[in-house]
């Protein structure tokens, strides 16, 4: 009872002394420092000059829905829930989740949302808060790279050597080629504004002759083709392909941000040094370093993590700094990681998880809010799309099968070895991205290849079914007597 009474006693006190000086502050002179004709105008109840409570109380609602945190975290909810539906939707139709994900920031850009709804596409996307976004995106970009370099499993390359350094070389030498000969009649209308026609007919080349590695990988994974001898395949020369076609992006992009030719090439030699001290003098020693971290952490996961994401984000600064994109240095440092499977486990179950469910869908959303498909607005925009689209895939496909057949693969693996090169995804979006940073690809261009991109990732799923049918008629097929 007593400790009742005392409590009754603080609060009446607290609320007299509270009360009191509130009182006592109210009749205090206003400050000299404030600026005339800001003070607002406290004689109504809401605090301004004939509002009412309730229209205050929904101004001040929208105030705060103006607050750049408050802005993010709405894009990041619309974001995820987006890319989750779209990505289960492509599921069931045995797409892979990242091409739902692809789809999912084009429907949330000007080209679906904008067009629907302007007035909602503005309130969650205004253009002054695309600045965070773009930031997280790519540093979502910079994990994924590093778990793609992590994937990269060199010792493929010593058992099936021949049919790989063939097949990916030339699914890159051809398409690029046709890219590079298409960009002639396309630069002077679809340039952007900095380009030069090397860098502009090169970043065409590129986009034409990328394969998507990990969306490969997890076709493969999906249709459980990665333990058959045509997923081995297909494995090596997507991994042989991503090599070869990031070097030649690192080129280009040293090409298209130095002020000249001299400047190109220095930039070039530093990061041709850069990569062969990670390569023969940091691997090496990576495992013992990073051991030492776990120890010296506290609790090991907690060490080994720190001391990954340091020399990540260090190897991507590193080739920043150098002229080339973040981008190398994440993929890079995924390449020189420690070969045993244990800790690429353990690295893959932090960090990819994270960055595809997470940080990935906002690049698939930053890109889809560039991708203007309204721009393609005469049968002229989509011819030359569906040009795009038909070089693309006979220049990658194409090039693919006849060289897989010459290496003494039978046709139909053969076709089905071009269909999973064709496979462009993510990858080709962050190389377009590049090029649009850069001011080389207009954006007309870029929705053109972006569109191409879909597509050549979607066909890739009906192309294996149809590879499947073919090989199924074949085997029902009576022997020959």
């Amino acid at each position: 009872m007593k400790s009742f009474l005392f409590y009754l006693l603080v609060l009446a006190a607290f609320g007299l002394g509270l009360t009191l000086a509130l009182e006592q502050g109210c009749k205090l002179p206003a400050p000299q420092a404030a600026a005339p004709g800001l003070q607002p105008n406290l004689s109504r109840p809401g605090g301004l000059p004939g509002v009412e409570p309730s229209a205050s109380l929904l101004a001040n609602l929208r105030d705060n829905l103006q607050d750049p945190l408050t802005r993010l975290f709405v894009q990041l909810i619309v974001i995820v829930l987006a890319a989750r539906l779209c990505g289960a939707l492509a599921a069931r139709m045995r797409q892979p989740a990242v091409f739902g994900e692809m789809v999912a920031g084009i429907l949330l850009g000007p080209s679906l949302l904008g067009w629907l709804w302007p007035g909602l596409f503005h309130f969650v996307f205004p253009a002054p808060s695309l600045g965070p976004l773009r930031l997280l995106s790519q540093i979502g970009v910079c994990l994924f790279m590093f778990v793609v370099g992590m994937e990269l499993d060199v010792s493929r390359f010593k058992h099936q050597a021949r049919t790989a350094v063939l097949v990916s070389q030339v699914s890159i030498l051809f398409p690029f080629l046709l890219g590079v000969v298409m960009s002639l009649s396309l630069f002077s209308t679809l340039a952007g504004p900095k380009a030069t026609f090397p860098a502009f007919a090169l970043f065409i080349g590129i986009a034409l002759s990328i394969t998507a590695f990990p969306v490969l990988a997890r076709i493969l994974e999906e249709r459980g083709l990665t333990k058959t001898p045509l997923g081995g395949i297909a494995l090596v020369c997507a991994a042989a392909n991503d090599v070869t076609a990031w070097s030649i992006l690192a080129v280009v992009v040293a090409i298209a941000k130095a002020a000249s030719l001299a400047a190109a090439a220095f930039n070039i030699g530093l990061v041709a040094l850069f990569v062969l001290a990670m390569l023969f003098c940091i691997k090496p020693r990576l495992p013992r370093w990073i051991d030492r971290a776990a120890h010296e952490g506290g609790a090991p996961a907690k060490g080994v993590t720190t001391a990954v994401l340091i020399f990540l984000f260090a190897s991507a600064l590193a080739t920043d700094v150098m002229g080339i994109h973040a981008l190398f240095g994440s993929f890079l440092a995924g390449v020189v990681m420690p070969s045993r499977g244990e800790f690429r486990d353990f690295l893959k179950l932090r960090l990819e998880h994270f960055s595809a469910a997470f940080l990935l869908p906002l690049f698939f959303a930053f890109t889809g809010l560039r991708t203007q498909i309204g721009l393609l607005n005469d049968t002229s925009g989509w011819l030359l799309c569906a040009a795009l689209v038909l070089i693309a895939t006979i220049g990658k496909l194409g090039g693919a099968m006849l060289t897989a057949r010459l290496t003494g693969v039978n046709w139909i693996d053969s076709f089905a070895l071009g269909a999973l090169m064709n496979t462009r995804g993510l990858v080709e979006l962050i190389a377009l991205n590049i090029g649009y940073d850069f001011g080389i690809l207009s954006p007309r261009i870029f929705t053109m290849l972006v569109i191409m991109a879909l597509v050549t990732t979607g066909l890739t799923g009906p192309f294996l079914t149809f590879s499947d049918y073919l090989r199924a008629q074949k085997s029902l097929a009576p022997n020959p007597a």
